[in-house]
């Protein structure tokens, strides 16, 4: 369904590309959804850890990791002062389908009845805070938030399961409680509790008292944050920007 929706959308596109690919003596098999896929090399951040075993990729396929080194990020002001020393939970729905109120609002009341724990809620552009409603006391709304830094305190992180958000958790050594909405997110909240480094819910499911059932769950559970420290080692050692870079210097030869 996902395959036919996309075909749907990228339709317009398909004219001018394959007269484009005419122009400059490609052939391709339009039929083909992978027709157009590099036979040159296939890079992805994900590690090979962190996939579903057994997968039968092509040849050119590369597991990497991380694509970023934590550096070269403009910085972003925070109020440090305002967190109280609690078990911090930091959540982002991340920053291209952020735009859904109705699961602010209920993250919001699900933390709200938690209140041995402190949440940063970073929102990003597409809603208001005070589209929200009440913020309990135990929250710190946010447009932008130092995600890595938070994370680096974080006993939780909340996550649209992006996987730059997903990745950038397991590398601090944080598990997740996962909402996934669309694009890949549900793929990579399947990985996350196939690994145990967290659980997730699916949007059409979620309620107040399943967020904060999860959250309990993965908070009060240790298994899941020494899974999470599995992977910070695993992440810390693969070198992801180092195999990409070898991956395309083999292709190119």
């Amino acid at each position: 369904m996902g395959v036919e929706t996309a075909a749907e959308m990228f339709a317009p596109l398909i004219p001018p590309a394959m007269s484009y690919a005419d122009k400059m003596g490609l052939a391709i098999d339009w039929s083909d959804f992978a027709a157009t896929t590099s036979k040159l090399a296939v890079v992805t951040q994900t590690p090979k850890e962190f996939d579903f075993p057994g997968i039968p990729w092509p040849a050119q396929f590369h597991y990497a990791g991380l694509f970023h080194d934590k550096g070269g990020r403009e910085p972003i002001a925070f109020p440090w002062k305002k967190l109280s020393g609690k078990p911090l939970v930091y959540a982002s729905m991340g920053t291209l389908v952020n735009g859904l109120a109705k699961v602010y609002q209920i993250l919001l009341r699900a933390v709200g009845q938690l209140p041995g724990i402190q949440v940063v809620l970073s929102v990003g552009e597409n809603v208001t805070p005070e589209s929200l409603g009440t913020i309990p006391s135990n929250v710190i709304v946010v447009r932008r938030a130092p995600q890595i830094e938070l994370l680096k305190r974080a006993a939780l992180c909340i996550t649209h399961a992006g996987l730059n958000t997903a990745l950038e958790s397991l590398a601090e050594g944080v598990p997740m409680v996962a909402i996934p909405i669309g694009y890949d997110q549900p793929g990579v909240a399947a990985r996350i509790a196939h690994h145990g480094v967290g659980e997730f819910v699916d949007i059409e499911d979620l309620t107040v008292e399943r967020v904060r059932g999860l959250i309990e769950q993965v908070m009060n559970s240790s298994e899941y944050r020494e899974k999470a420290r599995w992977f910070q080692k695993v992440i810390a050692q693969t070198r992801g920007l180092d195999l990409a870079a070898e991956a395309m210097e083999r292709a190119f030869k």
